[in-house]
């Protein structure tokens, strides 16, 4: 299944190609939730690097506090990596919580 299907984009004469590339993107992206706030970048990039080679790893934190808001986000090189990895980490448990793993949405 191609990536532009899988995230909900037909390519037709009305969808930009900025959009779809901007798409097939997020297939790359995961959101990580449920993530314990003690976890960190290093943490997270260690449970998930099992599965493919990862461009980036970023967990969200309160810019006041600079606490972690339990979620974040894994970016893999390949497509096939990051659903690999989506499959096997959706619902693991990761420093003690169970956490929930999608492909990102575009903002």
């Amino acid at each position: 299944m191609q990536c532009w299907s899988r995230c909900g984009v037909s390519l037709s004469s009305t969808v930009s190609l900025g959009r779809w590339l901007w798409t097939r993107h997020s297939c790359t992206k995961l959101f990580v939730g449920g993530l314990s706030y003690d976890t960190n970048e290093t943490v997270l990039k260690d449970a998930f690097k099992q599965h493919g080679e990862i461009i980036e790893v970023k967990i969200i934190c309160d810019h006041v506090s600079g606490k972690s808001e339990g979620y974040g986000f894994v970016q893999f090189t390949s497509e096939s990596a990051a659903s690999t990895a989506l499959k096997e980490m959706n619902d693991q448990f990761l420093d003690g919580r169970q956490i929930r793993v999608y492909f990102a949405k575009g903002r």
